[in-house]
């Protein structure tokens, strides 16, 4: 940790360290497309694409760069045969393969960062430091390899190929086709090669009391490759029952295999409690094989005027894709052999924890996974009122809904102690004598389909089309999502996401989604800016041709929620999130400080539960700071008749928040308002970055003919 050269924090136990860190991003991209008519019915497409860009940005503590380099390529051909005037049918094959690497060390700042003799892993450099309740993460030297711990990279392909067939029948408009997709998800993983120490408080860390860690025994951890197939077809009739009246009906089937492993490296608990993993497929039992999706609808435009009403409803199946179950595959046993302990000795740091517990049992990584999951699907209505104000303006209100059903519900670490629900809420056994479900395994990755979600909300578009020079568009949302978890891929894939919930009761769970946002507002528009009708001459140039374009956005902040530092409930977990108790009081109606960026969170409302208890404070019960963004545009068009009608030789300069308004980010970095003894935190609260960057302006020069 370098030394703070910023303010010191409450007690002055700990301070601010700022630098001037740069991320230069370097992006290339192009495509290419052909079309070609073969005859007067017969024509085709064919589309290539490629993305490619890399990152380079320092790490917390400026002591290294790393790289996040990607690529992306996309192939799609498009064949469309005209059977006669009422019968078309199109057949399309697609290829996307994207090519990722997170974590590579391009330089190393900090040379202290390549010596061994700070290492927790022998042959290694030295580990990450988590989780000290109001100290940022150290997230550790590169690995012998050149990458960062948490490091990983990937490689995707999706084969695609399917066949559409449209036909028109007196008052129906028939439409049906079916879908192939083939999916081949590749990873490698480095997480945890150089291990990695939890600490519940400031003074353990000082005081050498580490209470969790994680490593890796296997020389190398091995590739994984997903492997896996969708099938859908379907069916839809718009029925035009009246001149004025539309009813549509459709049913789409969509099913998915379960996921394979190109090398068998399959590994899954049957049961919670058992003691050696199952090895080999079938992973689970397929949930999709059933999965049918009704839709129907209608648009009515009452008396043929300028009012259309529109309505529809759909069931859309949520798929087990390979992207669930990553997670899963990496680390676990018997293929590659974890370390995971949360219950340590003092003065185990930095090496010993690493050499006691790589020779005990029921240490390693275990994966569960819900071996008979239920049908997890999402239904989605709307109903809205659009009407014609003018011949260029438009209006239109709408309600939306949503509910989501059976959804996946991941956890990083399922092996917990169980409470006993009291009174006076649950409450832990004592750490000393309380055994965790599985003590056969120092963490068990699960993915379970319990969750589910909710969402409302109102919406107002008012769009205005090209007249006098001058269009925009402006739309609102007014909405609230709430779900019992928000994240598919890991249960804190979301910066305000937590760790590990108490899975077997979801109502300390429900709350507002993560990604919930009450209110947002967004304006686009341009305008041609009208040419002087008597400029001639030299006055022409300067005065003709520019145009003005801008987008605004305003919307409320996204929910989080106060946590406490280490695991005083006594859940032995490698990760926690253990709520606080809201204790009430003057002031205490809202509990944030907005425009404080020192002190967002009223931690003067909070209490620290104790006596191994569960906090009450709700999930996602703060909110944190809105966005107000304004990005500008000016374009100077310089048509060339001498070259063409249509050349046009277009100077454009944007600014990117050119108000240059600092809209602030939520506190994640510093949730945690008590440590593990109930000790404030003095750096709760602490806003540490943007939502949105700093004025930036760019300049180009384009050529249009």
């Amino acid at each position: 940790y370098p030394l703070p050269n910023g303010p010191l924090l409450g007690a002055g136990d700990t301070g601010i360290f700022t630098f001037a860190g740069q991320q230069v991003t370097n992006e290339n991209y192009f495509t290419v497309r052909l079309d070609h008519k073969f005859s007067a019915s017969d024509s085709a497409q064919a589309t290539y694409m490629r993305d490619s860009s890399k990152t380079v940005q320092p790490d917390e503590f400026s002591e290294l760069h790393s790289d996040i380099v990607s690529a992306r390529q996309v192939v799609s051909l498009h064949e469309a045969h005209v059977f006669s005037a009422s019968t078309l049918n199109t057949l399309r094959f697609g290829f996307t393969r994207a090519v990722g690497i997170q974590g590579k060390v391009s330089s190393v700042l900090n040379p202290l960062m390549f010596d061994a003799s700070y290492a927790f892993v022998p042959g290694e450099f030295a580990g990450e430091v988590r989780a000290v309740p109001g100290v940022t993460n150290f997230t550790g030297a590169p690995t012998a390899q050149g990458f960062r711990s948490s490091s990983r990279s990937l490689a995707w392909n999706s084969f695609q190929g399917g066949d559409d067939v449209f036909l028109t029948r007196g008052i129906h408009a028939i439409s049906l086709g079916a879908v192939v997709e083939r999916m081949q998800d590749n990873e490698l993983s480095f997480g945890n090669v150089n291990g990695n120490f939890r600490f519940d408080s400031l003074a353990d860390l000082l005081t050498n009391k580490p209470t969790a860690f994680q490593g890796i025994q296997t020389p190398s951890v091995p590739d994984i490759g997903l492997r896996q197939t969708l099938v859908g077809a379907y069916v839809q009739d718009d029925i035009r029952l009246h001149r004025n009246f539309i009813f549509n009906a459709g049913l789409r089937y969509e099913m998915v295999t379960v996921p394979t492993e190109a090398h068998n490296r399959i590994s899954n608990l049957q049961n919670l409690t058992d003691a050696v993993p199952r090895v080999g497929a079938p992973f689970f039992h397929n949930p999709t094989l059933r999965n049918f999706e009704p839709r129907i609808g209608f648009a009515w435009n009452p008396r043929g005027g300028k009012t259309l009403v529109r309505s529809g409803f759909g069931v859309f199946d949520v798929l087990p894709l390979p992207y669930e179950f990553n997670l899963s595959f990496q680390r676990a046993a018997p293929f590659v052999n974890s370390v995971f302990a949360n219950v340590l000795p003092a003065g185990s740091f930095p090496t010993g924890a690493f050499v006691q517990f790589s020779q005990q049992a029921g240490s390693a990584l275990g994966t569960y996974v819900e071996q008979h999951p239920k049908r997890n699907y999402v239904m989605q209505w709307n109903l809205s009122v659009a009407r014609e104000l003018s011949s260029t303006l438009a209006l239109t209100v709408g309600y939306v809904g949503s509910r989501g059903v059976h959804l996946p519900y991941r956890m990083d670490n399922i092996d917990m102690v169980l409470p006993t629900l009291t009174p006076a809420g649950y409450v832990f056994p004592p750490t000393a004598t309380s055994q965790t479900l599985n003590p056969n395994f120092g963490r068990i990755d699960s993915t379970l389909w319990q969750a589910n979600s909710f969402y409302e909300a109102l919406q107002a578009d008012l769009a205005k089309r090209v007249s006098h020079g001058i269009q925009f568009h402006a739309a609102y949302t007014w909405g609230k999502s709430i779900d019992t978890l928000s994240a598919t891929e890991a249960d804190d894939a979301f910066p305000n996401g937590l760790f590990n919930e108490l899975f077997f009761d979801q109502r300390t769970s429900r709350g507002l989604s993560d990604f919930n946002v009450a209110q947002a507002f967004v304006l686009s528009f341009t305008w041609e800016v009208p040419s002087p009708s008597s400029s001639s001459g030299l006055l022409k140039w300067p005065l003709t041709g520019w145009q003005f374009g801008g987008v605004y956005k305003a919307s409320t902040g996204q929910p989080f929620t106060p946590i406490l530092g280490g695991d005083p409930a006594g859940m032995k977990l490698d990760e926690t999130s253990e709520p606080p108790i809201f204790a009430g009081g003057p002031g205490c109606t809202t509990l944030t400080n907005p425009g404080n960026p020192n002190t967002y969170i009223k931690t003067q409302c909070l209490d620290f539960p104790g006596g191994n208890r569960w906090g009450n404070l709700g999930r996602n019960r703060l909110i944190g700071p809105g966005v107000s963004n304004l990005d500008f545009s000016v374009f100077k068009n310089n048509p060339v008749k001498r070259i063409s009608e249509s050349f046009n030789a277009q100077f454009r300069a944007e600014f990117f928040n050119i108000l240059n308004r600092a809209n602030f980010a939520s506190p994640t970095e510093n949730l945690a308002v008590f440590d593990q003894t109930g000790l404030p935190v003095s750096s709760a609260g602490l806003i540490t970055s943007t939502q949105t960057t700093s004025r930036q302006i760019q300049f180009a020069f384009k050529l249009i003919w």
